[in-house]
Order: structure tokens, then sequence, then C-alpha cells
């Protein structure tokens, strides 16, 4: 693989620095008209204020990020037509891939980039070995609104180079004491599609003190597509046929002169498991006959599980100094066990026969940090020029074993990093200008390991590689008369590779952790630049970006054992993105969102970026909107629909593609009794369609998966 020693990372021996030249940052685009769907009209300051990416409260048409804001309205709009986690994205932000529909979030990103996902600003997975599982880890009952970061943050570390997704916790309004009891049923009316929930909501908040408090549990049927077929289990892990049982818990202290001080400790439990009563069935893409589960289970084998528990503990003061503390401690286990499997590279004929062995695999990951902000106005006496940095310590511990014979698959990796970071901004007038610089200096420390029978069992050297990266950025935010505003940034982000793949599959002799090239950092670069316009009915937005990466990475399939490979070569990614909603009266709403992103890489090392990137890594074009309607106060209705566009690529070779695109709708209708509660009908895939997901049209692994046909759900609460 060629590269330009001017402009890629570089690997060294055991305890020098690997430094990327080309420097990584954060790309924080503003939009904050048209991106910040959250307040689904509304202008309420609350709802119109992010953390993420910032670490302090701040005004989001005063920061230069491409920022959506999901609203707990939003959420529960999703949530009375389905329970998955990543549903409500695929909905509201342009820039977001359509849902995997499973346990699995294979093919979902942002923008063509991996994005960095939090819990209460806490990582979910890791990227030293990222399994896809990083999506299901919570109950979506207790999250009260999401802020996605479109681009990598000057203000978040390893991982965020292509763009933040934090998903934040419920926190008590109301004086006293809530409780609120959540009922729901849902079915396709098959014998074994019937799903359930049942959860508890108590909120309590007094002068000092707030507490929040939360369990459930989720039972799930199987799922049928629009030709009332059952769907195939998804090879990485299906939601279909499971059980989830979440527990949350939030204890916050107000406290000093004029409770300017708050202490704040949080406790997650979720584990989500599946039934293991049918197995997959492979499909025929010859007859178009898509994958299907058929009874009974895999005799001898463990369930897919994601069981994931954080602990935080936070602090934060609002007067110190004449600015604004917080520091966040967290600590994170996370478990996800997969489906078994006999491919080749699972065999060892130590163990069994060649080919009669199967096995599975489970990634363990444990991760703690300290996150440190502090923020200052009006800095020197300079009106409206604001200082804010930190210092972050992370340390990320993770691994992959064969859990049926018990064999170390990837050695334990563990990376520390400490990160100072400095960001400044200035209102001029009209002008918002900002800018900083984050320094990423972690070390990543590998033991020495042996590898599995089918890598030839080989002795590969451990070591200890450096990463050092400087992350500047720029923005700048231009308010405009009568309501429209534009804004323009340039930034670079840092993340590590997928580090598990390359080590496991090492398969030769005399090799060392120092030597494996694909180890180097990913760098990218993203620019940025739009206008928006908010009106007192109406709003609109438009942003077009370029993100570039001199040696990014995509996944690929090993034709021989089905497994996944590590690519790394060029990325140069592009899109735009339009947002609108237009408000013809206080019960009747307009959205809509369209985004069109294109991706290339090389086809051969060393040559022109004439490839163009395929489902699995660029998500076609895709176009959302909706109608939220009151006719009674009493009364709310939504409709729905998300097309995504049919496409062709590298039409005349070998990585010829063709997707083809479709349209879902759903309805949602809910009805509030008073104090007997409020009753949500949900109807997901209203028309009952028959569909290819995007990324399953592309042939892989057992990949040939159809999507769910017509869900039909009934949603009660009732608050105390």
């Amino acid at each position: 693989m060629k590269r330009q020693a001017s402009r890629a990372p570089r690997v060294t021996r055991p305890g020098r620095t690997l430094r990327p030249v080309a420097l990584a940052g954060c790309a924080l685009l503003a939009a904050p008209a048209a991106f910040a769907q959250a307040s689904a009209g509304s202008s309420s300051d609350d709802e119109r204020v992010i953390v993420t990416g910032t670490r302090v409260p701040k005004a989001v048409d005063k920061i230069p990020g491409a920022v959506t804001l999901v609203s707990r309205e939003e959420i529960q709009q999703t949530l009375n037509l389905t329970d998955d986690a990543t549903a409500v994205l695929a909905r509201t932000v342009p820039g977001y891939a359509e849902s995997s529909q499973a346990m699995s979030n294979t093919g979902e990103n942002l923008r063509g980039r991996i994005a960095l996902r939090l819990f209460d600003g806490v990582p979910q997975g890791s990227p030293l070995r990222e399994g896809t599982r990083n999506a299901t880890f919570t109950d979506m009952g207790i999250v009260g609104r999401i802020e996605v970061i479109n681009g990598p943050s000057a203000a978040e570390g390893i991982g965020a180079a292509g763009g933040i997704i934090n998903y934040i916790s419920r926190t008590p309004t109301k004086p006293g004491s809530e409780l609120t009891a959540t009922a729901r049923y849902s079915s396709q009316f098959k014998d074994d599609s019937a799903g359930w929930k049942l959860g508890l909501n108590y909120a309590y908040k007094a002068d000092a003190f707030d507490f929040l408090g939360a369990i459930s549990r989720v039972d799930r049927g199987m799922t049928y597509d629009g030709n009332g077929r059952r769907i195939g289990l998804n090879t990485s892990g299906s939601v279909a046929d499971s059980v989830a049982d979440n527990a949350y818990a939030k204890l916050g202290f107000n406290f000093g002169a004029e409770r300017e001080q708050r202490l704040q400790a949080s406790v997650s439990k979720f584990k989500i498991e599946g039934n293991g009563n049918y197995h997959l069935v492979d499909g025929d893409r010859a007859t178009g006959l898509t994958n299907t589960s058929e009874k009974p289970g895999l005799f001898g084998t463990l369930s897919e599980i994601n069981d994931f528990e954080q602990s935080t503990l936070s602090y934060k003061h609002a007067n110190l100094w004449g600015g604004a503390l917080s520091l966040d401690a967290y600590y994170a286990n996370q478990f996800m066990r997969y489906p078994a499997e006999n491919g080749a590279d699972r065999q060892d004929p130590l163990i069994a026969p060649l080919g009669t062995l199967v096995d599975q695999s489970e990634v363990r990951s444990r991760k703690h940090g300290l996150r440190s902000a502090y923020a200052h106005g009006d800095v020197f006496g300079v009106s409206g020029l604001e200082l804010r940095g930190g210092v972050d310590l992370t340390q990320d511990t993770a691994s992959q074993w064969l859990a049926l014979t018990d064999r170390l698959w990837v050695p334990p990796m563990r990376y520390r990093s400490m990160a100072p970071w400095l960001q400044a901004s200035y209102e001029i007038g009209p002008l918002t200008i900002s800018g900083g610089i984050r320094r990423e200096d972690g070390k990543l420390h590998v033991d020495d390991y042996t590898t599995t029978y089918f890598r030839n069992r080989v002795a590969v050297q451990g070591g200890t590689l450096d990463y050092t990266a400087n992350l500047p950025n720029l923005g700048l935010v231009w308010k405009l008369p009568a309501g429209w505003s534009a804004f323009v940034s340039t930034a670079k982000g840092f993340t590590l590779p997928n580090v598990g793949i390359p080590l496991r599959n090492v398969n030769y002799p005399g090799q060392s952790v120092a030597g494996i090239l694909d180890l180097q950092a990913v760098i990218v670069k993203n620019n940025e630049i739009g206008v928006n316009w908010r009106g007192r009915m109406a709003s609109f937005g438009a942003s077009y970006y370029q993100s570039k990466s001199d040696l990014g990475q995509a996944l690929s399939i090993d034709p021989v054992t089905n497994d996944f490979l590590l690519n790394r070569a060029p990325v140069h990614i592009k899109g735009y993105e339009l947002t609108g909603e237009l408000r013809l009266s206080a019960g009747l709403k307009f959205n809509a969102t369209y985004a069109h992103t294109e991706g290339k890489t090389w086809f051969t090392s060393g040559g022109p970026l004439t490839k163009q990137m395929g489902a699995t890594d660029i998500n076609p074009d895709k176009l959302t909107g909706s109608v939220t309607w009151r006719p009674l106060p009493q009364a709310d209705v939504n409709f729905g629909f998300t097309t995504l566009r049919s496409r062709d690529l590298n039409i005349g070779t070998t990585a010829e593609e063709h997707t083809k695109g479709y349209t879902l709708m759903d309805l949602s209708a809910g009805w509030d009794w008073g104090r007997g509660g409020k009753t949500a009908l949900g109807i997901e895939n209203l028309t009952d369609k028959f569909y290819v997901l995007s990324w399953s049209q592309v042939p892989g692994f057992r990949n040939y998966w159809s999507g769910r046909g017509r869900v039909v759900s009934v949603t009660h609460t009732v608050t105390f």
C-alpha cells in the first residue's frame, strides 16, 4: 500500500511515537435552525441547548456544528411503533442510515462514518474491537433526548472522528413524586409474533434532591416480512425472540449558597438475551427467497447477549471563579456474545474433526475515565469571548474469545490516553467565531499471544504503540437578517481502527504488534458549508460537506472464512443534506429531510479513487417526512414515511452493485384519558410492504434479510 510520508501516520517500534502528520480534530458544523429538530417547532430555551461536544450547556445557535436534537416527543412517537433503539435516528437524523432492525447495528453509520455512541456521556462498545453491537444498551423509555453531532468533536476523544450520538437520560422536572407505568403489546398476528413490555419509572424532585429510578422488561416475539414469511435471525445478533431487562437509577443533590453546585451519581444495568428457540435458515438470492428462521434452536449453544452496565459520578459548579466547572467519572463493563457458527476460522483438529466444530465469539470490553471541563465567559474583560478547556483521562480494555471452547481469539488490548483540550468562541455582532485544539496522547498495549489453528498458531510478539495527534478545528456562524444564518467549518478527527481484526488475522511467524501497519490511526478531515433560515412558521436548512481520510477503514468478507477483513485505504466522502419544517398552526406540523452521501476509495493499492463505496459503508439517498396533527387537546395523530432510493454503483467493474429502493409508511395515534392515562396505537409499515434492507441486498455472509412487515402495537401509560 502506497502512502505519502507527509500525509499518513507512521508505525514505529514499541516505545517510540506513532505520529500522524495529518492531524485530527473535530468538525462541529453550524445548523442552528435546520438541524435542531428536537424542539419540534418549539423555541424553548431548554430544548435548544446542547451539552454534547461542549461539556457545558450551550445554545445551539451559537455552536458552529451540525447538530440534531431529538426530543422526547419524537422518541415517544417512534416508541409507539417499535422498541428498536436506532429507529428514531433513522427517522429524524438526515445522515443516519436505515435501521438494521437487529441487535447488530451493521450497516448503520452517520454520513458514512462510524459514530461514537454515548449513554449519558459514557462510550458504548470499543473502537479497539468494534463489534457492531453498541446501539442496544438501554430501555429507550428512560431516554429524555438524543444529541447528535454530525462530525467529530473537539471535546470528545477516541472514536469521535465520525460524529457523536449521545443518549441522555430523563431528569425529574416536577416537584414531588411521580410514578409512571407503561404497558405495551405488539403483534403481526402470527402465533409467535406477539411481544410485550412492562415498565415502571419513578421520579422525585425536592428543593435540593432529585431521583429517577426505572425498571422494565421487553419480551419480543419473532418477526415476519411483508410476504408473511418469518425473518431470519441475524448472524450478529437479533432482537427477535429475545428478552431485555433494564434497571436504572440516578440521584442528584444541589448545594451551595445559591444551589450552584451539584453532585450526581447514576447506575445502569441492561441485558438483552436471545431465547434460542429458532435457528437461521439461509435464503437463495437467485430465486429472491430471503433468509428465514425455523425451530428448534441449535443444541449445545449459548444465547446471544448484550450485557451492559455502567456507573457515573458527576460534579458541577455553575459559579466557580466566575466560570462553570464540570467533572465526570465513569466505569463501564460491556459483554457481547454472538450466535454460533461453524466457519473455517473456528475449526481446530485438536478439539473436533475439521468442519464439525461450532463455536461462538464473545467481545469483552471494560473502560473507565475522568472527563473535565471549565468554561469562562468575558475572558480578560472582553465581552463575548468565552474559553472552555479540560483534560480527559481514559483507559479502554477489550478482548475477544471463542466461548464454547474457551479459546483466546483477540488478545486483551489496553488503550490509555490523556487528552487536554481548549476551545474558544468570540461573538462580534452577528458573527460567532470558534476554534480550538485537542491533544490526543495515547498508548496501545498488547501482550504476547498465539493465534488460532486457522491462522497457523503463530506466536506474535506484543508491544506498545504510541499515538499522538494535535486536533485543531475552526468554525464561523454568521447571523443574517430576516432569520437567516450561514456557517462554514473545517476540522480533523482521530480514532483507532478496528484493532482486533488485524491482530487475530496474523498468520505467519515472526510478526510483532509494532509491525502491523493496519494498526495506524484513522485520520479524518471534515469541511462543511451551509445556510439556515428560521421563521415564525417555518424553518429550512441546507449544507454541503466533505470528509476525507488518507488511511481510512472499511470491512469486507473473506471468501474462505466468511469473516471480516479490515481494509485500510483512502476514503473520500461528500454529501449534502436538506431539512425543513412547516407549522401551519399550534396543532399541525410538517417535517421533511433529504440526505445524499457518496464515498470513493481505490480498486487497487495506490490507484485513483474511482471505486464507489457501497451500501455497507454509504447509505443510499434518503427522504423522510412526517405530519403531526392535534385535532383535539387530548388527541394526536402522526403519519410518517421513509424512502430509500435505488442506486447503481461501479457499473462495468467487479465491484458492481445494485440496490433497490423502497418506501415505508407508519401511522400512530394517541388519546389522553386524563387520570386514566394515555393510549397510543402504532402501525409500523402501514402498507405491509415487502422489502430487503439496503445493506443486505449486497452479497455477504448469510446476510440476505428482508425487513419487518406490518406491526400493530398498543401502548398504555398511566402516571400517578
